[in-house]
């Protein structure tokens, strides 16, 4: 469903992972699925990890996040299987990965969920089968026995306050345009919130809508429209809840000649911190994916084992069904072509050579990019 509204700093991750965890709530911990921190129950030595994400139109699960786990699953527990999967963006076919996993005898699984709600029958269905389920970066739902993602109420906050620094002076009363994620992902819904939390009532938000699946070309149809409708005059800045659909959303900016609204996105894709380079974005947010994925891979392999993680989360959040999960929420960090260097480029994320391609050459020399 795509839903029209309205007619209308942080540290470096790499300084040291326990420094990034932020708690949530009151201190947790987790274990085999008993809720109380000690990991108590049997565990198994070595076996097999299932891997379950949601999509692979975003261009961080097969660069970072299933590299990254798989890598530190091998690390901790050589003799351990990752059984991998993709839903592209479908319950459904995520549901029938689930099943099969099940079927084929997993010992746990990690699940980043294509719709977080649908997931409770799942969990319960995986513990009836003595089959823990760690939730990744999407708070599934049912009784989890971890999350692992970033505060990201706290992206939104950041992309809020990002978007009125660049406004500036011209802040007040500013025409933005939303374009919110995914209706079915509850991080969309977080980042929106946030946003929301820090433009709303210095803003004047012009028109608002939720882009189902991420869907790039969504967003760029949802912008046209917007400019179509309300003209091009009445907008000075675009809020893009990622940079997938920031790229989008730009190509609508330019076919309309509209080639100084500010736009801003999240999750430091290497497109997007390009277009930051060029000119063409002013922000996004970046998640350090890498420790993200190795910290959750860490938890998979101590419940596989029987063993406290308690030591790894920190905090511990609610869902619609479970209160008192126990949680690791990583800090997000705000990157313009201002620091760049000091983020992305110097935690190892991007590497100076893949981003200043010889398209971006000149810009990069111009900004101090790599030097």
């Amino acid at each position: 469903m795509r839903m029209q509204l309205r007619p209308i700093a942080v540290g470096i991750v790499s300084l040291g992972l326990a420094a990034a965890l932020t708690a949530c709530g009151e201190a947790g911990g987790g274990g085999n699925g008993d809720g109380d921190g000690n990991g108590s129950g049997e565990g198994k030595e070595s076996g097999t990890i299932g891997l379950l994400l949601p999509e692979n139109s975003t261009t961080r699960y097969e660069s970072f996040d299933r590299p990254s786990i798989e890598g530190k699953i091998a690390e901790l527990c050589s003799d351990c299987k990752v059984q991998y999967n993709n839903a592209n963006e479908d319950t459904a076919l995520q549901k029938q990965q689930f099943d099969a996993m099940l079927t084929q005898g997993v010992d746990v699984i990690i699940l980043d969920a294509v719709d977080s709600a649908s997931t409770s029958s799942w969990v319960e269905e995986a513990a009836a089968q003595g089959v823990p389920v760690v939730a990744y970066d999407r708070l599934a739902e049912g009784d989890v026995v971890a999350y692992v993602s970033y505060d990201n109420t706290e992206v939104g906050r950041l992309q809020g306050q990002a978007l009125l620094e660049a406004l500036g002076d011209d802040a007040e009363g500013a025409g933005v345009v939303m374009i919110n994620g995914s209706p079915t992902d509850p991080n969309a819904a977080m980042f929106k919130a946030g946003a929301h939390e820090v433009l709303d009532g210095v803003v004047d938000i012009v028109y608002e809508s939720d882009v189902d699946g991420w869907d790039a070309a969504l967003a760029n149809e949802d912008v046209t429209g917007a400019v179509e409708s309300l003209g091009g005059d009445a907008i000075d800045a675009v809020y893009s809840a990622n940079d997938g659909m920031a790229a989008g959303i730009i190509t609508a900016l330019h076919a309309a000649n509209l080639h100084e609204v500010i736009v801003g996105g999240q999750d430091a894709e290497l497109a997007g911190l390009q277009r930051i380079i060029s000119g063409d974005q002013t922000f996004t947010i970046y998640k350090a994916l890498v420790p993200q994925g190795e910290l959750t891979a860490e938890i998979a392999v101590r419940v596989l084992r029987g063993e406290d993680f308690s030591d790894l989360t920190s905090g511990t959040v609610d869902s619609p069904t479970t209160q008192g999960v126990p949680s690791a929420l990583l800090t997000p960090v705000t990157v313009t072509v201002d620091n760049i260097n000091e983020t992305v480029i110097a935690d190892e994320f991007y590497t100076a050579e893949a981003i200043c391609t010889r398209d971006y050459a000149d810009a990069c020399a111009d900004a101090g990019i790599g030097g």
